[in-house]
């Protein structure tokens, strides 16, 4: 099958259908006339507009139509690249390479990474940055506002230089139904670049494709637009703050993009030198990847130096977005900003340092490789961090199941299973086992299928009313993100259990028993597609058809303190144009802190020794009296022989001393009166229950299964029905006098204060 005619035509037939459904929206949504024909001076007016519309979006350097440029450009090469990506998933569902050639087959998925993750991901997220980020910091515009539009207008050029093989082609179709072949043989021998997306030399050089060499200059060019793009980006937020806005306040977004135009900043001037070599080596016979100059295993080096900042670089905003959209929907402010700050600048240091876990299967030192596997298990911490400050600040909140906030949970699974098989692959025994699998594509898509696209639809979401002054289709909006996150679970999961057991990646050709995993992986990137198809129909009809926006507080933010200034800035817009009056919230609650006095024992600010004593000496107390109370279960449990007393020696063997159930039984009742009463206090207000006791007794339960698991002996039947009943009894016992200890002697400090106070 004629792959640049197939994949030609799909292009088509999504562009015309983009189109009709354009035209065919703004047709309905317009008033009829009154009858009679169109005439001369109607069709000669509406020329006119056209014409000033596509002078004004060639011409204009503000940064909410270059923002909107950089969005609709993405979305075209994220369209592209998804074509490509269905081309072969479709190749997959068959052992043989039965509906496109290997040599195809490579094509596609070289076309595939080097649009996905250059035209597509940085793009719109430069475009997310250039609409609200003035809108956030309270600039008028970005810095440079002409130069903002020359980044952009560099990108289109970029994207046909890499893309050129596919148009060349279908050229050199449409031609030789008319031309000799001779005639014709430029079109003929240019052909999209199937040498892998990382276009490792010597391949790459020795190849004589003349796409490469258009590949390599569009790459070049697009580097240049986003290197300017970034500088444009840190002098936006470091010059142009408005005076309130400070480092201290500054919104978490932008500083996600002020890291991350630093990691491009000083990437891709990098990977533009490396693309120049690559083009030396290639046209003018120099040997930078030579064997006999610096060897072919340079430009791994200097590729990976550009290509794992490059992960972050296209993380980053996707984290930035979850952190400013997350709280929206959970009536709560971003738990722990400081943390998230920090980890965002740690992740943009440590990027630096770990690109060649990338290269533990070459000939890398082992040492440095040791090295390398050390910063990579580190750079996990950071990304870590931000997880937990997303659970915890949805952790009691008031959830709005919208759309977005489907996409943000959503976002949150598929980087926690992404991040984690990272980890993995960050060990080099266990990477050199499976980085020839699929298990790298399932880990790597988790990520750039999951929580990146997943924000970048939930952001065009949330700011759908800002941009438009319509509403979405909410309950489509639901459908398709339900949709996406269901079908890039069941593709990337697949992907990473048949990675697990050995199916090797980069292969159009694989055994027949991983068919029916193929296929499944196969129907669920069919189902990403589609959702992707349904997201750009709700935009494109909405625009036209959409409801109005009635009020200038179309998320109720103010009902939480969460009103930020971009919609601040919509409000007065909203206001200026159309005469609506400010909306007041019903009623607004704090969005963070919770309302009552904290749940902990402190009650009032002392020094840290201070605070350390009340608490350890608080702990102790209650932890002492919910230890004798649970002696009374354990031993009756002991009594009636549900419960062997020598289990207790264990836990003096875990800390080098004899297995001396008398010397475990002692250190238990240690770790009764002090560990688990400070482990309470550290993480009840993170336990379910209004009342100190309830989230007590929930401690107390989930505590019991790790004795339950760490005491059991053997017992079965009625023995292990008595072992479980008195092991929960016993530990609830605990958790009421923990807990009615802690409440008392609170209250009583309470008292003493209001007495001396």
């Amino acid at each position: 099958m004629n792959r640049a005619v197939v994949e030609g035509s799909a292009l088509a037939v999504l562009a015309l259908g983009i189109l009709t459904l354009w035209f065919k929206a703004r047709h309905s949504a317009r008033p009829e006339s009154d009858g009679g024909y169109t005439t001369r001076e109607e069709i000669q007016f509406e020329i006119g507009r056209l014409r000033s519309q596509v002078y004004r979006w060639l011409t204009t350097t503000n940064h909410r139509d270059i923002g909107l440029l950089y969005i609709a450009f993405g979305t075209v090469a994220g369209l592209w690249g998804g074509v490509d990506a269905m081309m072969l998933r479709t190749e997959l569902l068959t052992p043989p390479a039965d509906i496109w050639t290997p040599e195809t087959y490579n094509a596609l998925f070289t076309t595939h990474g080097l649009t996905m993750l250059i035209f597509f991901v940085l793009p719109v997220f430069f475009g997310i940055g250039n609409y609200v980020l003035p809108l956030l910091i309270g600039a008028d515009d970005m810095a440079f506002p002409r130069v903002n539009a020359i980044g952009f207008w560099l990108l289109p050029p970029a994207l046909l230089l890499v893309r050129m093989g596919l148009l060349v082609q279908v050229g050199g179709q449409f031609l030789s139904l008319f031309l000799p072949e001779d005639t014709i043989a430029f079109f003929l021998a240019v052909r999209e670049v199937s040498v892998g997306w990382t276009l490792y030399a010597p391949l790459s050089v020795q190849q004589p494709n003349p796409q490469i060499d258009m590949l390599l200059l569009g790459l070049h060019l697009s580097g240049i637009a986003t290197t300017v793009g970034a500088i444009n980006f840190i002098s936006t937020i470091v010059y142009e703050r408005a005076d309130d806005v400070t480092w201290a306040n500054l919104d978490i977004f932008s500083w996600n993009m002020l890291v991350t135009s630093g990691l491009a900043l000083f990437a891709f001037p990098l990977l533009g030198s490396a693309l120049v070599m690559l083009l030396l080596d290639r046209n003018l016979g120099t040997a930078f990847f030579a064997t006999e100059g610096g060897g072919p295993i340079l430009w791994q080096h200097l590729f990976w130096f550009w290509g794992h900042p490059e992960v972050y670089i296209l993380f980053l905003p996707a984290s930035g977005l979850m952190s400013t959209l997350l709280p929206k929907f959970v009536g709560r402010k971003l738990f722990g900003y400081k943390f998230v700050v920090y980890s965002t600048l740690g992740l943009g240091v440590l990027s630096f340092g770990v690109w060649a876990h990338h290269m533990f299967v070459s000939g890398v030192d082992p040492r440095l490789k040791a090295s390398f596997m050390a910063i990579s298990i580190a750079i996990a911490v950071p990304s870590a961090i931000k997880v937990f400050n997303w659970i915890t600040t949805m952790w009691d909140g008031e959830i709005a199941l919208t759309a977005p906030f489907i996409l943000c949970a959503g976002g949150i699974s598929t980087f926690i299973v992404g991040g984690v098989t990272g980890v993995f692959l960050a060990v080099v025994p266990i990477d050199v086992l499976y980085h020839g699998t699929y298990y790298v594509v399932g880990h790597f898509h988790l990520i750039v299928v999951g929580i990146i696209p997943f924000l970048m639809i939930a952001a065009s979401y949330y700011w759908y009313p800002l941009i438009t002054g319509r509403w979405y289709d909410t309950r489509l909006a639901k459908f398709q993100a339900i949709l996406l996150v269901f079908g890039a679970f069941v593709t990337f999961m697949t992907l990473l259990v048949i990675g697990g057991v050995g199916l090797p990646r980069r292969q159009a050709i694989y055994p027949p028993e991983y068919q029916l995993a193929q296929q499944i992986a196969t129907v669920g990137a069919y189902v990403v597609g589609l959702s992707a198809l349904m997201w750009l129909y709700n935009m494109l009809v909405s625009y036209w058809q959409g409801d109005v926006v009635q009020t200038t507080d179309p998320w109720e933010l103010k009902a939480t303190n969460q009103f930020t200034r971009e919609w601040q800035w919509f409000e007065e817009r909203m206001v200026e144009k159309y005469d609506l009056e400010p909306a007041q919230p019903t009623t607004t609650r704090r969005s963070y802190a919770p309302e009552m006095e904290p749940l902990g024992l402190l009650g009032g600010v002392g020094t840290v020794a201070e605070n350390v004593y009340r608490n350890a000496s608080m702990a102790a107390a209650g932890g002492f009296v919910g230890t004798v109370l649970m002696t009374g279960g354990i031993g009756t449990a002991i009594v009636i022989d549900v419960l062997d007393p020598v289990s207790f020696g264990e836990i003096a063997e875990l800390v080098g001393l004899p297995a001396d159930p008398a010397l475990g039984a002692a250190l238990f009742l240690v770790g009764g009166t002090v560990t688990w009463p400070l482990l309470f206090l550290a993480f009840q207000e993170y336990l379910p229950g209004r009342l100190l006791f309830e989230t007590g007794l929930v401690f107390a339960t989930l505590i019991s299964t790790g004795f339950a698991i760490a005491f059991y002996t053997g017992q079965r039947g009625l023995a292990l029905v008595g072992y479980l009943g008195f092991v929960l009894v016993a530990h609830w016992a605990y958790g009421l006098g923990l807990t009615v200890t802690f409440q008392y002697l609170r209250s009583r400090r309470r008292k003493s204060r209001e007495m001396g106070g």
